[in-house]
């Protein structure tokens, strides 16, 4: 490694953990990860977290007008919910719940699949650990996926098996065929170590195998700051930006992501180069 390396990895460090200073947990009404952050009980926050991660797709205000919805329809104790309720009955009670193309089918057949984890491994994260293979977060994802979608859909779906284009799908994603944000980012929510933050739910996978949850914003700070050539936000694109995040923490390099997607959200990073109040230029100029 050259002086020159060196210097540049001090650099963005120091760059990355200014940026997490100051967009830190009181930031935290601007993420999904707020509503898990509202109980105390380590189940609950599992399943409100898969849930509310699942439905991380769209602008924040609908994300939050619809994880709120369904925070009312599983109660004061989401997890207990999960186990007892009979899939058509979360059906029924959920009414005509849709989060764009998510409907109230899918969301009841992700809870009743969570109850499912609950009731089999005792926790979803024993259920997720089924599925870990140290060092590679591709196959782990695949795995757990592949077993969920394999869990019983309790009729909710009018075929015995589950239906190719079933909405249930799309909350378990594949690194084949995409990013796996919403993963990844339920991911970071119950491995690292509660900060305020994140909730530290899983300590058996090391943080050093995450894999930052690639969504528009870390994209294109990552375009902007070279960390990745590629043209198309796949997951091989959110390996290439976590490798690049891995110079400031080879540990934890996942840590940076919810300081960097804040400036995206509330927009001090604008879509537009070299604007003058926007701090990843600041940054980038350093590195040069």
């Amino acid at each position: 490694m050259t002086k020159q390396t060196t210097r540049r990895d001090s650099l963005l460090r120091e760059g990355l953990e200014g940026l997490r200073e100051r967009y830190d947990q009181r930031f935290l009404a601007t993420d999904p990860l707020a509503f898990p952050r509202r109980f105390e009980r380590a189940d609950d926050r599992e399943v409100v977290g898969l849930l509310a991660s699942g439905l991380a797709y769209g602008n924040v205000k609908s994300i939050a007008a619809s994880v709120e919805r369904c925070l009312d329809w599983m109660g004061p104790q989401p997890a207990a919910f999960a186990r007892q309720v009979s899939p058509k009955d979360a059906l029924r009670s959920l009414g005509r719940f849709k989060h764009r193309w998510s409907k109230a089918r899918d969301v009841a057949c992700l809870v009743h699949y969570a109850g499912q984890m609950l009731d089999s491994h005792t926790s979803i994260g024993q259920f997720f650990a089924e599925s870990y293979v140290p060092g590679d977060m591709a196959q782990s994802i695949s795995r757990f996926s592949r077993r969920a979608l394999a869990l019983d859909h309790g009729g909710l779906y009018h075929s015995r098996g589950l239906p190719a284009k079933a909405g249930v799908r799309f909350f378990f994603t594949n690194p084949s065929t995409g990013a796996c944000k919403r993963m990844n980012m339920v991911l970071r929510w119950m491995v690292r170590d509660d900060d305020g933050l994140d909730l530290g739910l899983w300590p058996f996978i090391p943080t050093r195998d995450l894999i930052v949850p690639l969504d528009t914003h870390i994209y294109r700070i990552g375009r902007h700051l070279g960390w990745s050539e590629r043209r198309t936000p796949g997951f091989r694109t959110a390996v290439d930006i976590t490798r690049a995040l891995a110079r400031a923490d080879t540990n934890d390099p996942v840590k940076y992501d919810f300081a960097l997607s804040r400036m995206g959200i509330v927009e001090n990073c604008p879509r537009h180069r070299d604007s003058r109040r926007c701090e990843l230029c600041a940054l980038e100029r350093k590195l040069r």
